[in-house]
């Protein structure tokens, strides 16, 4: 899967409505000035988080991420949202928010259910990073307010659990209305399992069959062209070795033209440079958590012209060095000696 999440446009005019300077904040995240002015406004995992970091530092206002997640305006809602308000219930909601999320990013929504209880969590495919505690206000609140939209306010959560110390206390069960357990093992919204299958009021077939085909449509033609990603991103870790990936070599490899394979890669809304940046960043996780082979040779081995470059580019998706990187991640069984060979 490619580690790029769709930024609503919605989000500067948003940012701007809370008096933050745009210009100041992307500095801050590390981002460039131009971020917000893409046509269609894309960010890693690391820059995503490196903006939501970057709101909470400049914001004044504690409860900004639960703002964002509580947004009133239908107007404003994406389209998977809006599916998901117009759902039968809360788990038809919950299932639809599921499905519907991998269009716009590496992320999955996860609920789990027991007799009494059923718990909603975030995990996000691509980092082992912590999530920031502004997004986690954000995303649960996002939850929590279509539940609410869509009972007319009948469903609360039974408690939010956190992994952070406690803090702000009041604000967090004043908005969501129920205990807050910190340093938890987990962050996660929990509700009653009886409340699943609360009719929603909101429940429109109409608009919901709408909305639906449109984004059915939409999955359809991702995990169509997400085929050619995977497949040329398989070929890269088998040909990626001291040399230069180019999209010549692996439209011969594929046995295509490279008019045909570049059109594929146009259709699937990404570029041969994104995958080339995908498979060796994936590369580069392997072989630093399983093998003992140098940084130097681990350079070669992504195609990269020399260490310095690497280290520039493992810099960049990791905000760390790779050397830094392997010691914190490095796997509790033993090492294997070579590579292990794609």
């Amino acid at each position: 899967m490619t580690d790029r999440f769709r930024i609503s446009s919605l989000l500067a005019p948003g940012l701007a409505e809370h008096k933050l300077a745009l210009p100041a904040l992307l500095r801050q995240a590390g981002l460039p000035a131009g971020f917000f002015h893409q046509e269609k406004i894309y960010a890693t995992t690391a820059e995503l988080f490196a903006l939501w970091r970057a709101i909470a530092e400049m914001s004044p206002d504690p409860g900004i991420g639960l703002k964002f997640g509580a947004e009133p305006r239908l107007e404003r809602y994406h389209p998977t949202a809006m599916a998901a308000v117009c759902s039968r219930s809360l788990r038809d909601a919950l299932q639809r928010l599921a499905r519907y999320k991998q269009l716009t990013c590496p992320e999955e929504i996860r609920v789990h259910t027991t007799r009494e209880e059923a718990s909603v969590e975030f995990f996000y495919l691509q980092t082992d990073e912590v999530q920031p505690d502004v997004m986690v206000d954000l995303c649960l609140s996002w939850i929590t307010s279509i539940a609410r939209r869509g009972t007319d306010g009948q469903v609360t959560p039974l408690r939010l659990e956190l992994t952070r110390p406690a803090q702000n206390r009041e604000l967090l069960e004043t908005h969501y209305g129920c205990r807050v357990r910190f340093k938890a093992g987990r962050n996660a919204l929990v509700f009653r399992s009886s409340d699943l299958d609360r009719p929603f009021v909101t429940h429109n077939v109409d608009l919901l069959t709408a909305i639906g085909a449109q984004l059915e449509t939409e999955l359809a033609a991702r995990n169509t062209c997400a085929e050619v990603g995977e497949q040329v991103k398989h070929t890269l870790k088998r040909s990626l070795a001291g040399k230069r990936p180019t999209l010549q070599h692996i439209a011969r490899e594929l046995r295509t033209s490279v008019r045909t394979l570049q059109r594929r890669l146009t259709d699937a809304n990404i570029t041969f440079q994104q995958l080339v940046e995908d498979t060796r960043r994936e590369l580069a996780h392997h072989y630093l958590k399983h093998s003992a082979v140098e940084l130097n040779e681990t350079a070669f081995l992504l195609g990269y012209e020399d260490a310095n470059s690497f280290f520039r580019a493992f810099h960049g998706w990791e905000g760390t060095s790779p050397g830094e990187w392997r010691t914190r991640h490095r796997a509790t069984e033993p090492a294997a000696l070579t590579p292990t060979r794609f």
